[in-house]
Order: C-alpha cells, then sequence, then structure tokens
C-alpha cells in the first residue's frame, strides 16, 4: 500500500483507508454500517463482520480509496 493509506488489523482481513483518495460515495457505511461507521474511532471496526463480507464491500468502492488484504480463510 502507499504512504497515504492507513491500516485497520483484524483478525482475517486488514483494511487500508486513504482520506485522500476518498470520493465519498458511502458504499462502505452503507454496504456494512456494522464495520464502517464514521461516528466512531476508529471508524472502521474490521471484526465487525466476516472478512469476505468487507472485502465485497470493499470491492465496490468507486475511488479505490479502501483497500484489503484477508490474512487466511474463516472456519
Amino acid at each position: 500500500m502507499s504512504n497515504g493509506y492507513k491500516r485497520y488489523n483484524g483478525e482475517h482481513i486488514d483494511v487500508f483507508f486513504d482520506s485522500e483518495k476518498c470520493a465519498h460515495a458511502a458504499k462502505c457505511v452503507k454496504g456494512l454500517p456494522g464495520v464502517f461507521d464514521i461516528k466512531k474511532k476508529p471508524w472502521i471496526n474490521v471484526d465487525g463482520a466476516a472478512a469476505e463480507e468487507i472485502s465485497k464491500v470493499i470491492d465496490q468502492c468507486p475511488s479505490g480509496a479502501l483497500q484489503y488484504i484477508r490474512k487466511d480463510s474463516e472456519q
């Protein structure tokens, strides 16, 4: 990841966010409000849903501000 990304570490997935790239389309917040909640700190709760659910929402990010690395398979 480039230097602009902040890393959020989870058990099964790490999420990266670059605020300067964010287009504020809110697909993340609307897609998984239990994970992406701008009213909380940290605003990304990486263990708030299954890694597969989180990765599906991040794949919809139009700006590329959100990225992820899956660590392992959830069982």
